[in-house]
């Protein structure tokens, strides 16, 4: 699906506001409880300003996971954990951070394009392309830093850094499901102390004390 041509200043506005909008309410209802009506409601534009800027409620889908990862490429840009000069330090204090930042209320920090893939995978494969981009683009930011840290350690085995990349996400995604299931938090920060774990046991690290 093409993207969106440039709009003027006042309509790009509300087009950032629906894109807004509907991160927040589908992570709060899922994608297929979220109606049109509600995310206008959200955005506080009309309906008809809705369709002037997405065909369909599939095209914001669309949409959507496209605003999250360009919005969540430039949060975990700048995040401190990029700041050790060790790589595995860096890939240890990434999992650290992901557990600081689950705060809050379950919408505010499970991830959009995780919960629509769950829903879409089958009906919607644009969206479910469009997430399963996110997530795996996010994944290979931290293939660099394993792979640094393998050759650094002289680590072997028949994993790779993209499978170990990948597995972060896994956990992340799976702690998030968790955590809406038991309606606690703690659950998903849970899982990613595991991470921490299994990744120290990866690197031969096994006996130090996550912090």
């Amino acid at each position: 699906m093409s993207r969106p041509t440039k709009q003027s200043p006042e309509r790009g506005h509300a087009r950032n506001r629906l894109l807004e909008a509907a991160r927040d309410v589908i992570r709060a209802k899922g994608f297929a409880a979220t109606s049109v009506d509600d995310i206008c409601r959200a955005a506080d534009v009309t309906k008809g300003a809705f369709f002037h800027h997405f065909g369909s409620k599939e095209a914001l889908g669309v949409a959507a996971a496209e605003y999250w990862e360009e919005t969540t490429t430039g949060f975990f840009q700048v995040a401190p954990y990029h700041a050790p000069a060790d790589p595995l330090e860096r890939v240890l204090a990434y999992v650290a951070f992901r557990k600081a930042i689950i705060v809050g209320e379950l919408p505010e920090f499970t991830c959009l394009v995780g919960t629509m893939a769950q829903e879409v995978y089958a009906t919607a494969p644009d969206i479910r392309d469009a997430c399963g981009h996110s997530i795996f683009g996010h994944a290979a930011t931290l293939e660099a830093d394993i792979e640094a840290a393998r050759r650094e350690r002289g680590i072997a085995g028949a994993w790779t850094a993209e499978s170990l990349a990948r597995h972060t996400q896994a956990v992340i995604q799976g702690g998030f499901v968790l955590a809406k299931a038991g309606n606690d938090p703690g659950l998903a920060r849970e899982s990613l102390d595991h991470l921490d774990r299994y990744i120290r046991h990866l690197f031969h690290l096994s006996g130090e004390q996550t912090p």
